[in-house]
Parts: structure tokens; sequence; C-alpha cells
């Protein structure tokens, strides 16, 4: 028997596979340009030179898409995120916001893409709730540019990623200790440990560190029967008040047992003054805010200047 998938959780589950971001360009019978963002690109072949991109059925330009000549793969730079958000989104007025110019076909290339490929269309397959729009690559181009990354359902900036990763490297070579923690969140609210000044803060480790070792982020979690995912470094600074320099990732936390459920608080209902010092404030206020708007990115700096670089859905 055929067991039941839920389309929703699915999607969760495809959505942690890391992928790059695209537009994918034609031009109608009119020769008016059409786009749209698609992140379900990959390459087939390289003798012949075939990719693949699939296109929704639902969508208001899939006619156009399905039964064009050609069309052009642009993949977005890490800087172009309004780009994927205003070819994501149903408009008439979307190139007139967007440097381009026409490729050998005519297909729209976009200005200050990662990276480009014009296509003739090799074949169309119709599957499931998606038509498979399989192109010849007869013309490309690429730069140096970092590209746009797309995982879990926000956008990541790989360049960005590098760069805090050689910040949290290089942390420790001063005087400063080095504490790994992680915002741990569960169904709306963040995981907080209780200090035995009576002080709340999220969970931290002598380092990431391993499931035995209860030095270790992981270890003492993992101890305390929590488990969890990590995502991305989300902030890499220098606290002052506690002479730590700190490296905290996002996460989120599979079904908490009952024990720990008291220890995770409602973003509304976060204690402020119970917190350590202004440093963890502001990146929990930094965290709560991106979470409602759905736009992270990534500090680095100290507790009172630094750099966050946006990483927006």
């Amino acid at each position: 028997m055929t067991q039941s998938i839920d389309t929703r959780d699915l999607r969760n589950a495809l959505g942690v596979f890391a992928t790059g971001v695209t537009v994918v360009t034609t031009v109608d019978p009119g020769n008016q340009p059409r786009g749209f963002t698609a992140n379900s690109f990959t390459s087939v072949s390289l003798e012949p030179p075939l990719v693949l991109v699939c296109v929704g059925r639902t969508i208001g330009t899939a006619p156009v898409f399905t039964s064009t000549p050609h069309f052009a793969i642009n993949i977005l730079a890490a800087d172009q995120q309004v780009i994927s958000s205003a070819f994501g989104t149903p408009s008439g007025t979307r190139f007139e916001a967007v440097g381009h110019a026409r490729g050998r076909t005519g297909s729209p290339i976009l200005d200050g893409v990662a990276a480009w490929l014009e296509c003739e269309t090799h074949d169309v397959l119709e599957r499931g709730d998606h038509v498979i729009l399989i192109g010849r690559v007869i013309d490309y181009a690429y730069t140096t540019s970092n590209p746009l990354g797309y995982c879990r359902g926000a956008y990541v900036t790989f360049g960005l990623a590098q760069d805090a990763l050689n910040a949290a490297q290089n942390a420790g070579r001063d005087s400063a200790p080095v504490r790994v923690g992680a915002i741990i969140e569960y169904d709306g609210a963040v995981y907080l440990e209780t200090r035995p000044d009576g002080k709340l803060e999220p969970p931290t480790g002598a380092r990431l560190g391993a499931d035995d070792d209860l030095d270790t982020l992981v270890g003492r979690l993992r101890a305390a029967g929590l488990e969890m995912e990590l995502s991305f470094i989300y902030a890499v600074f220098e606290d002052d008040a506690q002479g730590v320099q700190f490296i905290f990732y996002r996460a989120e936390a599979r079904e908490p047992c009952p024990d720990l459920r008291d220890r995770f608080v409602g973003f509304d209902a976060i204690p402020w003054p119970r917190l350590p010092d202004e440093a963890i404030r502001t990146m929990l206020r930094r965290y709560v805010t991106e979470r409602q708007e759905n736009t992270f990115g990534v500090y680095v700096g100290d507790h009172r200047s630094g750099t966050v670089r946006a990483v927006s859905k």
C-alpha cells in the first residue's frame, strides 16, 4: 500500500538541500521578455551540453516557457536577492527595474549575474505538477562573483558564510576565550538556560564538539536530552562584558522532552532584563526581528559595532 505523503512536510525535507537561485528568461510570441525565479535547476550532460529546469504548471508564464524554442538561465549573484524576489511574484513590470540585454536567441540576459547560459529547447517533459524543460547550451559566461543560495526556506550567501567561518577560525588567537553557542528555536520559542546567578542565556560550549564531550555545545545538549539540527552561523562577536569571543549558530530543536519544554521561551515573552548583558540582548533582539520578517543575516564584530549582511527571503 502506498504511504500517504504530507506535501508540506516533504517540502521541508527537500528544503534541506541547498541550491543556487536562477531567473529563467525567454520572450513570448510578441517578443516581450518573460521570466521567473527557479532553484530547480541542474546540469544534465556535458556531451551534449544539456541543462534542465522545472517549470510549475500554475505559474502564469508556463505556456510561454513550455512552447518556447529558446531560453536563458541567469544564475544570480549573492547581492541579487531583490531580483529573485521580483521574479518570484507575478508582475508585468519586473524587467523595467532590472538591467538586461538580449542574447543570441533573444532571451534576456540579466546584468550582474554570477553566470548565464543561453539554451535552445531540447525537450519538454510533463511530469506531475511541473514541466521539465531541457535545454541545449549554445552560449554562456561566468564571473568570480559568489552565487546566491537557498536552503530551508531562506536565502544564504556562501561568501558571507565563509567570511564568518574565517572569523570563527581566527577567534581566540588573542586573550579572549571562545564560546560556541546556538540560538535554538522550536515552535515559535527559543531555548534559554538558567545560569547559577539566575541570568538566562542561549546555550554555549567550549567548542561545537562531539556527542560524548560535555565541554562542547553538542555534547552538553545531547546529555540534557535536547536534539537539534544546526543551520548557519548567525553571529561572531566579542562580548567585553563577559570577556568572551562568541560564535553563535542558528539551530532548530527536534521534539523536546517534557522536562525541557519550559526552557523554551516564546519570542514575545523573553525576559530581556534577565539576559546577562547588552551584547546577548542585542543579538537575540535582532534574531526575533529577523525571524518575524524571515530575513536573516550574519553579524561579525563586537558588542558595539560590526557588520550585518542580510540574507533575506
